[in-house]
């Protein structure tokens, strides 16, 4: 796997990328036109908000698999060009989460205090004590807009100043601010009733302008702003008015809708504003965590592992992560092995969850259970972000149960994918990271773990049919390493399930010879 680095990242990251066995070219002041240029060559990109990740960059990017950015927002990157293309952009949500923090409560103390605007006063020989009386944050109220990783941790602070805290987020939980002691509220009731506002969600359509000429008016007389979000959330220009007006006491910038901001933007020149250069993730600790949290993503991918933070995937936690692994890697062998008895002729896949695992998002199971049964018929690289549109386009459907209780197990995974020409059942579970088994293929209870090289055969129950399995693969030199008969039912007779583990890969010649011996109804060869 090849990595270019094109933004400066912590060099303990790619380390960690290198001693993986991975080739990293770290080039962190290079052009979006020489980029484009060298793309080609690499598996793996990482940015950070420059250089831009255009269309035509990842068109040109044949090999690319996954884009990481160094930071939590996406801006740079052309999410959407890269999802059609079945590229992973993943980021590093919660590697600037303190940092980010810590800043914003810094502006919020700087701009009541008036810190800033004081220093320069005292460098300058002067003593205006009088000039710089501020006001306490102690028993104001604090409104958070987004309460996510960083809204979170900003909360926290504020309780810890004895502030009032509401906040205002449609996507989280009223228990998980009720447990910080916040009060959920409305935009308006926020709008209306805060002391100091501080915003924390991403730019979107939905957010760009979110506080604008109309918000200002119904906010409080004197209230503080503190943006270490993304520019353009705040209306720039209804920012300087409300300033001049006095509605605003005071605000903390640390983003701009251009970066760096014209010479001639007026927030610049206003005596009560405090600004930074857009350093929310910059400590010396962030750098270092963005950068480890996209190299193990990186590194996960390489070795086929889910990586946690897709932006373009379903988010994973640590949690999640640890218990859903082994079932991932058992839902794409699944598929491998529909694929292969089906002779990749299928058009319904129905995935039922069962018992702990119906708990969770498998989101990912599904998506590596298409990628199984992808791969075995077309014949390239799928992955996760791409299984799901590649299956559409081909009119698979996909249909998922889910069932709180199970008979024997903690967890259970079945599925059922039909064609055709005829179907298959299969159910699996796992007792541990590296302990997924397959314990019933159709009506045949068996028990393996689906690693290594599988002939799964049919055969007429009766005296012989394995001897002359056996012999075969002897005589052809093929080292049978282990193998499980399902007997359906108590009585001989009948029609049986073998599968062998054999050493190496068999021949086409060696199949074909074992299909003409009597008694075996078919055989078909599984790499897993």
């Amino acid at each position: 796997m090849k990595v270019l680095v094109a933004s400066n990242i912590a060099e303990e990251a790619i380390e960690k990328m290198r001693k993986e066995g991975i080739e990293v070219d770290v080039k962190p002041k290079i052009s979006e036109k020489e980029l484009e240029r060298i793309i080609p060559e690499y598996d793996a990109l990482v940015v950070r908000s420059t250089p831009k990740v255009s269309a035509k960059i990842i068109e040109k990017g044949k090999r690319l698999k996954i884009i990481g950015r160094a930071g939590v927002g996406v801006d740079n990157i052309d999410v959407e060009s890269a999802t059609q293309r079945g590229i992973i952009i993943v980021n590093a949500p919660g590697g600037n989460t303190i940092s980010t923090a810590e800043l914003a409560i810094g502006l919020m103390i700087s701009a009541a205090r008036m810190i800033p605007q004081a220093d320069r006063s005292v460098k300058e020989g002067k003593w205006e004590r009088k000039r710089f009386v501020g006001i306490e944050l102690r028993g104001k109220t604090l409104g958070i807009i987004g309460l996510g990783r960083v809204g979170y941790e900003v909360a926290k602070r504020g309780k810890s100043f004895d502030m009032n805290v509401i906040a205002y987020d449609p996507y989280i939980s009223y228990e998980k601010a009720k447990s910080l002691g916040v009060k959920m509220v409305s935009f308006e009731e926020l709008i209306e009733k805060s002391d100091i506002i501080s915003i924390h969600v991403p730019k979107t359509k939905e957010t760009e302008n979110l506080i604008d000429e109309d918000e200002f008016r119904k906010m409080k007389d004197g209230v503080i702003i503190i943006n270490c979000a993304r520019g353009g959330i705040v209306n720039e220009k209804a920012l300087v008015n409300a300033i001049k007006s006095g509605k605003v006491y005071s605000a903390g910038i640390d983003v701009f809708v251009n970066e760096p901001p014209e010479p001639d933007n007026e927030l610049l020149k206003l005596e009560n504003v405090v600004t930074t250069p857009h350093i929310g993730a910059s400590t010396r600790e962030a750098q270092k965590n963005v950068g480890m949290i996209i190299a193990e993503d990186i590194i996960n991918l390489k070795n086929g592992y889910p990586v946690k933070n897709a932006v373009n995937l379903p988010s994973l936690s640590e949690e999640e992560f640890e218990f859903l692994m082994p079932y991932l890697t058992l839902a794409e062998k699944m598929g491998k092995i529909a694929a292969a008895k089906l002779m990749g002729s299928f058009n319904r896949v129905k995935v039922t969850y069962r018992g702990k695992l119906a708990e969770k998002d498998t989101a990912y199971l599904s998506r590596a259970l298409l990628k199984g049964l992808l791969e075995h018929i077309l014949e390239q690289n799928i992955n996760l972000v791409s299984a799901l549109p590649l299956a559409k386009e081909r009119g698979i459907e996909v249909e998922e149960s889910r069932i709180e209780s199970t008979e024997s197990y903690e967890s259970l995974l079945e599925v059922n994918v039909e064609g055709k020409e005829g179907s298959i059942y299969m159910a699996g579970t796992s007792f541990g990271r590296d302990d997924y088994r397959i314990i019933k293929i159709d009506k045949y209870k068996v028990d393996f773990v689906p690693k290594g090289h599988y002939i799964i055969s049919l055969h007429e129950d009766k005296p012989g049919v394995i001897g002359r399995v056996g012999t075969l693969f002897g005589r052809n030199n093929i080292n049978i390493a282990g193998m499980i008969v399902g007997r359906y039912g108590d009585k001989p007779g009948g029609v049986q399930l073998m599968l062998l583990l054999v050493d190496d890969p068999p021949t086409e010649q060696v199949l074909e010879e074992m299909l003409k011996l009597d008694g075996i109804i078919d055989a078909v060869y599984i790499p897993l």
